[in-house]
């Protein structure tokens, strides 16, 4: 089964906070290829089809296009429901596995079982990412964030 494109592209991050910072989202496949002697190497394609079992990094860019430091910088990203979590690059940001009610570390997220019971949440359950900045970004400053899936 392919996942199209536009399904990934209905992953837009929010940002709760001042309109001066922007955001731009781009994901990617990561393939590895083998060059003709030999050697393999690890490349980031654009994403034009994928299919389960590919390995995806979403990258969001972000800019204060102000001319005052940004604060209380907030960026939450949902994941696809035919993307599984699989870590995140630098930052680690807080996760969701119940469509953003509830965030924190994976390992101490749990979900409800439909006989009443929980169960630790697994990377599979992760439904939204979210890094919260606890510095100013100065005006005309920027950084990236990023994340891994893997299509379900």
């Amino acid at each position: 089964m392919k996942l199209l494109l536009f399904v990934l592209t209905l992953l837009a991050p929010a940002a709760a906070m001042a309109a001066e910072v922007s955001l731009d989202s781009q994901i990617f496949v990561e393939r590895t290829i083998t060059e003709p002697e030999g050697k393999t190497r690890v490349v980031l394609e654009p994403t034009k089809v994928v299919t389960p079992g590919d390995r995806l990094v979403f990258i969001i860019a972000y800019k204060n296009q102000g001319a005052a430091a940004a604060a209380d910088f907030v960026v939450t990203n949902p994941l696809p429901a035919a993307v599984a979590y699989s870590g995140a690059e630098g930052e680690e940001p807080a996760v969701s596995v119940d469509g953003g009610s509830n965030w924190g570390p994976l390992a101490t997220l749990k979900i409800k079982q439909t006989d009443g019971t929980f169960r630790s949440a697994e990377a599979a359950d992760v439904t939204h990412v979210r890094w919260t900045f606890d510095r100013t970004i100065p005006a005309g400053g920027g950084g990236k964030l990023s994340f891994r899936g893997v299509v379900k």
